[in-house]
């Protein structure tokens, strides 16, 4: 039977090592840590469990379809429920808006308490699902890197109306030509976020990021977003994948320009083909150390990091939902701290994440775990330990403030992360959570591809190349690599 090795237990590395065990190949994933899921893991302090990464889960069926491929039925292996509002948005001044997934219900809010006009919101909103439904196949099903995408119906169609996806217009642009509100403007701001990128520099393209949202859907997993993992690697087990944990790959063995296997801390392991699931800059730098690296890609700004404190709380907040936002008072100030000088802002945005709001077992009754998170740059020899305990502080402050609580008294357990030690879990290189950020109009194009064009059986996948980070685009980079590999002809097994 032919070999496929894959670098890395990641949400992508598990979906590709489904994929391939489906086409006929051996599989078998290493992965440094002792767990699978990377960044998508769990943890305890005391009697409150935490997710250590991301936290919004949209687009269930990339996940569902794994199960199905296999013909077997998604909800024997893994369920969620749908929510009925996608966050709670909150300011200083008092102003909060609960974002109901209902569009309806949502345009609703912002015309009746923010003042804006409601047949510009729908067009916007139109307008979002037009630059989606142009884009999809090109830019997020699809290889950038093939001559045959280019000569689709889909990709003419999309030149033909460039013109609509905004790309000489950054988001800030576009969201201050739809709304008149600077609240509104800062809320659909926000979206940039979403793969680590700056609002005032990012494409207004990025705009189509609320309608995956929006018009998509919000969605818990039972069990948290760990049991995305947790499903994956049963199921993954059930059909035959092999799994060797605390086995970091060390290089990717290349001869007469094909990738023939890997060498690890135990030993070497041959191979038809190689996936590597692995932070591109970093799989460069350490694995394939002998090869020339591709310098403009790499060398393309790092996108956003965060420092997340985890907090067991003593009390419940019921005016605070599964996901909520607290805005900067100086949203631009706030990016332009982290994406030129690079330091986390004095006034930073925070995200709380609260996922004992719909798993009661997440925390003891009557109280709540906060998964607490401020976008920060990526590291660059930055003192993190005195930062983190500032932007503490500066959390704290905000979150009195807005809540109207003193909500120190009630941390009882507590951890965090850093850009620093966000690396040293995941190796993503200086703790970039998306790789390279979305700061370019030519950012798309220059994500490293899913293949390598000059070793043969060599293949990318992850946050960090096409088509980006995030879950979604995780589970999609699984498909594109698999979907550039043949299917094994004769399956020996």
């Amino acid at each position: 039977m032919s070999k496929a090795l894959v670098v890395g237990a990641g949400i992508a590395g598990l979906a590709v090592a489904l994929r391939l065990r489906k086409k006929g190949y051996e599989v078998t994933v290493f992965e440094g840590n002792a767990y699978p899921g990377g960044k998508l893991h769990e943890f305890s302090l005391g009697s409150y469990r935490f997710d250590w990464g991301p936290s919004l889960f949209t687009m269930p069926h990339l996940v569902t379809e794994l199960f199905e491929l296999f013909n077997e039925d998604a909800s024997q292996h893994f369920n969620y429920i749908e929510k009925d509002n996608s966050c709670i948005y909150f300011w200083e001044d008092g102003a909060r808006l609960k974002a109901a997934t209902n569009p309806k219900v949502f345009i609703d809010k912002l015309v009746s308490d923010f003042g804006e006009d409601k047949a510009q919101i729908e067009n916007y909103l139109k307008g979002n699902q037009k630059k989606y439904d142009l884009t999809a196949k090109l830019f997020l099903e699809s290889s950038l890197h093939k001559l045959k995408t280019y000569l689709s119906k889909d990709t003419l169609k999309a030149l033909i109306n460039y013109r609509k996806l905004d790309l000489y217009n950054t988001l800030n642009d576009v969201n201050k030509k739809n709304f008149s509100n600077p609240k509104i403007i800062q809320l659909f701001n926000r979206y940039a976020t979403y793969n680590g990128s700056d609002p005032y520099k990012t494409p207004g393209i990025m705009s189509m990021i609320p309608h995956l949202e929006m018009e998509m859907g919000t969605y818990f997993p039972n069990g948290g977003m760990h049991s995305i993992t947790k499903s994956l690697y049963d199921f993954a087990i059930s059909k035959g994948v092999s799994f060797q944990f605390n086995n970091r790959v060390k290089q990717i063995e290349i001869t007469n320009s094909k990738a023939t296997g890997v060498h690890t801390r135990k030993g070497y392991y041959e191979a038809d083909i190689v996936v590597t699931n692995s932070d591109i800059a970093a799989t460069y730098e350490e694995l394939l150390r002998e090869q020339k690296a591709p310098t403009r890609t790499l060398s393309q700004e790092k996108s956003s990091s965060a420092i997340i404190f985890y907090w067991g709380i003593a009390r419940s907040f019921p005016q605070l939902d599964l996901h909520n936002i607290l805005f900067s008072e100086d949203y631009q100030k706030e990016f332009n701290t982290i994406f030129n000088e690079l330091m986390p802002p004095e006034d930073p945005t925070v995200y709380i994440n609260i996922s004992s709001k719909n798993n009661s077992e997440d925390a003891p009754e009557g109280c709540e775990n906060w998964f607490v998170m401020v976008n920060a740059p990526s590291a660059s020899g930055q003192d993190w330990v005195s930062i983190k305990k500032q932007v503490r502080k500066s959390i704290i402050a905000k979150t009195n403030k807005i809540l109207g609580t003193d909500i120190e008294k009630y941390i009882v357990e507590e951890n965090s992360l850093d850009p620093l030690e966000i690396e040293k879990k995941t190796g993503s290189v200086g703790g970039a959570l998306y790789g390279a950020s979305s700061n370019s109009k030519f950012a798309a194009f220059l994500r490293h591809p899913n293949f390598s064009s000059s070793i043969s059986g060599l293949y990318f996948c992850g946050g960090s190349v096409h088509p980006g980070g995030g879950i979604p685009l995780c589970l999609l980079s699984a498909k594109i690599t698999s979907d550039l590999i043949p299917e094994v002809l004769i399956n020996e097994g």
